[in-house]
């Protein structure tokens, strides 16, 4: 899930080996589209270690030159990296291993029953998949490959949770932050870097 079009994989296999290079892992890539698409790129250390804004920075100018070669978009389009942040996607497998106790939302690709999405606590992931208990003592268990997609829930245990880490986010009284963007044009003119934001 960490692409999903032809396109975003494309960009993904040109990403990967420049994250890596940096020790990070890219969590997700999607292009939404529009007059001018955007290009957003999820990213953190590797192991889901602290990632800050610099990070996010780094990545960015590192991606410029490889994207400016390659021409994966070939209109102007807006590159935005930041990191996954609290309610963070789940998109590879070991990421709900990561977070068992909390509370997840999955939508799986094929329905089961009828149904898509569900919501319910993780409760470990093997070879079989994640397990998410849900109500009544029902249990999901789905591959990350058979999901749409799936997210941590925002809830005041994922929140301590972080802060215990040291992945919290600055919040809007510390640091008033914006989004990091570049915006990437045909002629390879018009770019533009703003400060980066952890989300």
């Amino acid at each position: 899930m960490i692409a999903l079009t032809e396109q975003e994989r494309r960009i993904l296999s040109l990403a990967t080996p420049v994250a890596e290079g940096l020790g990070m892992e890219i969590v997700r890539l999607r292009i939404q589209g529009g007059r001018r698409p955007h290009l957003q790129i999820m990213a953190e250390k590797a192991g889901g270690a602290q990632t800050d804004v610099e990070d996010c920075a780094r990545l960015s100018r590192a991606l410029g030159p490889t994207f400016d070669t390659a021409d994966p978009i070939k209109e102007a389009y807006t590159l935005e990296v930041s990191t996954p942040g609290i309610d963070r996607p789940l998109t590879r497998p070991g990421d709900f291993g990561r977070w068992v106790g909390h509370l997840a939302k999955v939508e799986l690709a094929r329905p089961i029953d009828g149904r898509r999405r569900f919501t319910g606590t993780i409760t470990g992931e093997d070879e079989d998949g994640a397990h998410i208990e849900l109500e009544d003592d029902v249990e999901l268990v789905a591959h990350v490959h058979e999901m749409s997609r799936a997210s941590l829930v925002l809830t005041d245990e994922l929140i301590e949770a972080a802060r215990a880490a040291g992945n919290l986010p600055p919040q809007p009284d510390e640091d008033d932050l914006g989004d990091l963007e570049i915006d990437e044009s045909e002629d390879d003119t018009d770019t533009n870097e703003e400060t980066g934001d952890v989300t």
